[in-house]
């Protein structure tokens, strides 16, 4: 099937495109998929009526375990999953942990590229590799580098002889994660204590941004000082 199996992505825009009035070929066009495939996809999660791409998601993950719970088959292991992990499983998890990230406020597309470098065995891909697995454009991975290197949640390297570019993830991505949340909660606390020189101390509105600046100090502080020590304790447990 051209662009491999649908995504929840790819379920996202047949829900956008029922509810818009689009009929099932020009939702195929739109996802470049043949339009037997959306026909498909609709008629057994509901109709065009009743489909939602949630419940198509969960539907399709029950369909992979129950197969995974039927007699085993003599299929090789795909390369990429290695160990002897159970591909549908696999996809299962990244889709939750990817959803996750989404519900938190990472948006869509950068939380599927963390997710597929995070769950990957080197913490790495090329553009070319999540291009593939992700079925998505070049400029889509991009895009969702650019961003997840901003907030410095991948770094990018250049590998073999034609200088390909990698993306991986830190090691200690976490920690990176909730110290550029710390620095956030810092914006918040100074900025609100400028609106308190400015509106006056003294002043209803004054003093509730004053309380807000305070609040958001102590929390930062807190978050900067919590993630120092845990990063110290956990570069000293794994230290031989």
């Amino acid at each position: 099937m051209p662009g491999g199996r649908l995504t929840y992505e790819d379920r996202l825009r047949i829900a956008a495109g029922l509810a818009g009035g689009l009929g099932y070929s020009d939702i195929a066009r739109r996802l470049a998929r043949p339009t037997s495939t959306i026909t498909r996809e609709v008629a057994r999660n509901g109709g065009p009526h009743a489909y939602r791409a949630a419940a198509a998601q969960a539907a399709t993950v029950r369909r992979a375990r129950r197969r995974r719970l039927a007699p085993p088959l003599t299929e090789p292991i795909p390369a990429d999953t290695p160990y002897g992990r159970a591909p549908e499983a696999v996809r299962a998890f990244e889709h939750r942990f990817m959803t996750m990230m989404v519900q938190t406020g990472l948006p869509p597309m950068m939380a599927k590229v963390l997710v597929h470098l995070f769950t990957s065995d080197t913490g790495g891909r090329t553009a070319a590799e999540l291009v593939q697995r992700l079925h998505v454009s070049p400029a889509s991975i991009s895009k969702a580098v650019g961003y997840l290197e901003r907030v410095g949640l991948v770094r990018r390297e250049r590998e073999g002889p034609r200088r390909r570019e990698r993306y991986l993830v830190h090691d200690d991505v976490w920690y990176r994660a909730w110290s550029a949340s710390a620095r956030s909660i810092q914006l918040w606390a100074d900025t609100a204590q400028e609106g308190v020189s400015i509106l006056g101390a003294a002043t209803p509105a004054g003093a509730r941004l004053d309380a807000t600046s305070r609040f958001f100090q102590l929390i930062g502080h807190d978050m900067a000082e919590t993630a120092e020590r845990r990063r110290r304790d956990m570069s000293a447990t794994s230290t031989p």
